[in-house]
């Protein structure tokens, strides 16, 4: 690949302003997908299925098979479009989107385009340095996911350079919200992390209102940035009219979403500023390189050919419906996490560290679990976070709270040190099992027999006679050597806070 020319951040922002739209799909956790009674496996019960065993006929597009409506899908997609504010549609109505893709078993996506179920919305986002945006919501519509696609062969897992490719149908009809933006401006040199923190609002909202996992390296949340740049002008001169944008497609983490829209940002004011011009497309993100590459020209919606879809009738939700669930909605995001802070007692800067980092479910998971709020924040923020940073992966991916809570419970009962957890958890990011499992099959725990420690400590102080007169004499810090003896000779399997009580013991006693 030919290498690409980027700009200096800053210098990007002085000549151009950037402006950004996001597109954040949402697969619902129904029992079944949208439009047929297959399994779904966006729901937690079916996640790891083998590939294509949760179809039907109506999955596959099979001749003669129709489409039917998922009641649930539709009523969580109402309480998502009144989590964002939304206005909800009196009458909505689904479409035909055609376009031609081998994991598209129909050659037609089902998807809404002029009449969506929510319209008109915003949603407060909070960045680390405290300012609030009002991020405007242009719609959010109900559609089915697509199939999925698995390249074979070739360096990078993608089609180019594949021998060949194979399809999993288990994720078509899953059904899904759309949430669109309208264009983004004023957010200037806080673009990135905007976008950032945006789609972790959203996944909030998700969790919150119980309609998604909303693990978005399971692809339950996935996010298409779109970038422009328009040039600067002088003060009172009209603004200039807007850049063409490029549409990074599928973006998978937050920290990848941030490095997009930055990276985006640099690439464009380069081609700009050398006089070239932007092509509108489609990109692809490589987490591994930090860049991104040309996808597909970008269709314009004329390009689908979208007309009414003729097998369904229009989705008319009672308004006694749409009261009772903005009845039910839950606290604001915004407002969550002010509780959440006082709740747990965090500090400003602790608590920005677990939200600036994506974790605030996961901290909150640990806690519902049984670990008190300074250790789960301690392992998410710590070494979960290092780790994940390390392998190029979100931390939520390495292992479950459940399990983290279950660590930390360990190391309260003295069962583990520290030291000894540490290591328990790099078993349990290698799949080794549960901490017990792996605490038993590597021999990790804490030797609390003091019989085998006294035996340890009584060598220890035989082979060092001047550190244990040193002690004798009212030398207490001597000991340390003594315990670092002990330490070592218990393969660090034991509580320095006892040992050292024993070893005061032992060195004094007649």
């Amino acid at each position: 690949m030919a290498r690409v020319e980027l700009m200096d951040y800053e210098k990007a922002l002085e000549l151009f302003e950037p402006v950004i739209g996001l597109e954040v799909h949402v697969e619902l956790n129904t029992e079944t997908k949208m439009f047929s009674p297959a399994p779904n496996p966006a729901n937690e019960k079916y996640h790891g299925a083998e590939p294509n065993t949760l179809v039907s006929p109506v999955c596959l597009g099979l001749p003669g098979s129709l489409p039917v409506v998922n009641g649930e899908a539709v009523t969580k997609s109402i309480s998502l479009g009144l989590a964002l504010g939304c206005s909800i549609a009196e009458s909505s109505r689904f479409a035909r989107k055609n376009y031609f893709y081998p994991d598209l078993a129909k050659n037609y996506q089902i998807s809404q385009y002029d009449e969506p179920i929510a319209f008109e919305g915003q949603v407060e986002v909070e960045l680390s340095n405290g300012r609030i945006f009002e991020v405007p919501i242009e719609r959010a519509h109900m559609e089915e996911d697509a199939g999925k696609l698995t390249h074979v062969g070739g360096a990078t897992g993608r089609i180019q350079g594949a021998e060949y490719s194979l399809v999993d149908y288990n994720r078509a009809g899953v059904p899904l919200v759309e949430i669109v933006t309208k264009p983004i401006f004023g957010a200037e040199g806080d673009a990135p992390e905007l976008a950032k923190a945006y789609v972790s609002t959203i996944r909030d909202i998700a969790i919150a209102l119980g309609i998604s996992e909303a693990r978005m390296e399971r692809g339950n949340l996935r996010c298409d940035a779109n970038v422009s740049l328009r040039p600067r002008v002088a003060p009172g001169e009209p603004a200039a009219k807007l850049g063409i944008r490029t549409e990074t497609k599928n973006v998978n983490s937050f920290r990848s979403i941030e490095r997009a829209v930055r990276y985006e940002i640099q690439r464009q004011a380069a081609i700009l500023a050398n006089g070239g011009s932007i092509t509108q497309e489609t990109r692809h993100w490589h987490e591994d390189t930090g860049t991104t590459s040309p996808g597909r020209p970008k269709s314009d919606a004329d390009d689908y050919r979208y007309f009414p879809e003729p097998d369904l009738v229009p989705v008319v939700p009672s308004a006694e419906l749409v009261e009772s669930l903005r009845a039910a909605l839950p606290e604001a995001p915004a407002a969550r996490r002010r509780r959440l802070k006082a709740d747990w007692g965090f500090a400003d800067i602790e608590f920005q560290g677990v939200v600036n980092a994506g974790l605030l479910a996961e901290v909150e998971a640990t806690i519902a679990a049984g670990a008190s709020p300074a250790s789960a924040r301690k392992w998410w923020t710590g070494e979960l976070l290092r780790i994940a940073n390390a392998a190029g992966k979100e931390p939520a991916e390495l292992v479950e709270p459940a399990a983290v809570a279950e660590l930390q419970q360990l190391v309260d009962a003295g069962t583990l040190t520290d030291k000894l957890a540490r290591q328990v958890l790099e078993g349990m990011v290698a799949g080794e099992g549960s901490p017990q499992q792996i605490v038993d099959a590597r021999g990790l725990a804490v030797v609390s027999d003091d019989g085998a420690l006294i035996a340890a400590i009584d060598q220890a102080l035989a082979s060092q006679p001047d550190v244990l007169e040193k002690i004798r004499d009212g030398k207490v810090q001597a000991a340390g050597a003594v315990i670092g003896a002990v330490m070592k000779a218990m393969q660090g399997k034991a509580d320095a806070a006892r040992v050292r009580e024993l070893v005061l013991e032992r060195a004094t006693a007649e």
